[in-house]
C-alpha cells in the first residue's frame, strides 16, 4: 500500500502537529560536531596549488590552459608539504596559498608518478601542520571527511564513509598503487592531492582518483603508503625501484603444461623483447621465455614483478624461474635502477 503524503496543515489537536522530540538527534548533532571540529581542526593546514604549465595542444588543435590546480597539506612547520604527483608533474612554476590569504612559491622536492605522491616546499612562518594517522587501522564504515579545492572552489569540505579498503588504483605511469582506499566522500577535478581525515583530524589518505560517470566511487592513496613515499621523496627526491630491462605481458598457462611441470599457476609474464644496451643483468633471459618466479615469489602478472622489483633488489642477484621449451629453467639476473 502506497501512502501519499498530505500537503494540508495539521489539526490543532493532532500529537503530530507539536514538536515530537527527534530520537535521532543526539547522533546527528555528535556527527555534526565532529565534522565541524575536524573542520577547524586542520583547515588551515590544506593549501590550494596552483601551476603553470607548457602549453600544448589538444587533438582538435586548440592550445589547452597553461596552468591547473589542486590541493596539498602541509606536513612540517619548515613548510613541506604531500599533494598528488599528477598535480605538479612537468609544472614550470608552483604557487602555493594558504587558508589564511598567503601566497608562497613552492619548490618541487621530488614526485613518485607510480604511487600519484609528490613533496612540495614553501618558505614560510607559523605554518599549521597535520600528521598522519595509521591507515592499517581503518575499518569499513568509518567517517572520512575530504577537505580540497574542487573546481577553484577554495577548503570545501565533504564527509562521508570509507566504503572499502585494499583497492588497486592504475596509475598515469601505469603501475598498480596498492592498498587504496575507496570512500563516498565527494571528490572532483582540484581535489586531487589533498588530505583524507578521520573523526580525530588525521591523515588516512591523500585523495587521488574519482570516477567521474559513477556516483561515490572515490580514490585516496593510503596513509601508510603515503609515509613511506613522502620519506624517501624528501632523502632522495625519488623512489628507487628495481629494473629489468624488458618488455612483457601476461599470458595464460596451458593447464596441460602446467600439470606436466607441476606448478599450482595459471598465468606469468611472457617476455616479448629485451630492451638494448639495459643497465640490467638479463643476458640469460630470451624472447619466449615465460616468468613465474622472481626469488621465489609467484609472478602471475606484470603487476606482481613490478612489486617484486623493489629498492631491495637494485644490483642484488636475483633468481629467475621461467618455463622455456616446456622445461623449468632457473636463470639469474641484477636489477639496475629504473631511471
Amino acid at each position: 500500500m502506497v501512502h501519499f503524503i498530505s500537503d494540508q496543515p495539521l489539526e490543532p489537536e493532532s500529537p503530530i502537529a507539536g514538536m515530537l522530540p527527534n530520537p535521532d538527534a543526539d547522533l546527528l548533532d555528535a556527527y555534526s560536531q565532529t565534522v565541524v571540529r575536524v573542520a577547524r581542526q586542520v583547515n588551515e593546514a590544506v593549501v590550494q596549488i596552483r601551476v603553470t604549465k607548457p602549453q600544448r595542444r589538444s587533438a582538435a588543435n586548440r592550445r589547452t590552459l597553461p596552468y591547473g590546480s589542486g590541493s596539498g597539506f602541509l606536513i612540517s612547520t619548515d613548510g613541506l608539504l604531500v599533494t598528488n604527483s599528477h598535480v605538479v608533474q612537468g609544472a614550470s612554476s608552483i604557487e602555493v596559498h594558504l587558508a589564511d590569504g598567503r601566497q608562497f612559491p613552492g619548490r618541487l622536492i621530488g614526485d613518485d608518478p607510480a604511487s600519484d605522491i609528490a613533496v612540495v616546499q614553501i618558505d614560510g612562518e607559523r605554518l599549521s601542520t597535520i600528521a598522519f594517522g595509521d591507515s592499517d587501522r581503518l575499518q569499513v564504515g568509518q567517517l572520512a571527511i575530504a577537505i580540497g579545492n574542487p573546481y577553484g572552489f577554495q577548503y570545501s569540505l565533504t564527509a562521508g564513509v570509507i566504503s572499502a579498503l585494499g583497492r588497486t588504483l592504475r596509475s598515469e605511469s601505469g603501475r598498480l598503487i596498492d592498498d587504496v582506499i575507496q570512500t563516498d566522500a565527494a571528490l572532483n577535478p582540484g581535489n586531487s592531492g589533498g588530505p583524507l581525515v578521520n573523526s580525530r583530524g588525521e591523515v588516512i589518505g591523500v585523495n587521488t582518483a574519482v570516477i567521474l560517470p559513477a556516483q561515490g566511487l572515490c580514490f585516496a592513496v593510503s596513509a601508510n603508503l603515503a609515509k613511506f613515499v613522502v620519506g624517501r621523496l624528501i632523502l632522495n627526491g625519488k623512489v628507487r625501484r628495481g629494473y629489468l630491462g624488458l618488455a612483457g605481458q601476461l599470458v595464460k598457462l596451458p593447464a596441460r603444461v602446467s600439470s606436466q611441470l607441476g606448478i599450482n599457476q595459471i598465468s606469468g609474464v611472457l617476455v616479448q623483447q629485451m630492451e638494448a644496451d639495459s643497465p640490467a643483468y638479463n643476458a640469460e633471459l630470451h624472447p619466449g621465455d615465460v616468468i613465474i618466479r622472481f626469488n621465489q615469489q609467484p609472478i602471475a602478472s606484470v603487476d606482481d614483478l613490478h612489486r617484486a622489483l623493489d629498492e631491495s633488489t637494485i644490483l642484488q642477484k636475483a633468481t629467475l624461474q621461467v618455463i622455456r621449451d616446456r622445461k623449468l629453467v632457473s636463470i639469474i639476473v641484477i636489477p639496475a635502477e629504473l631511471p
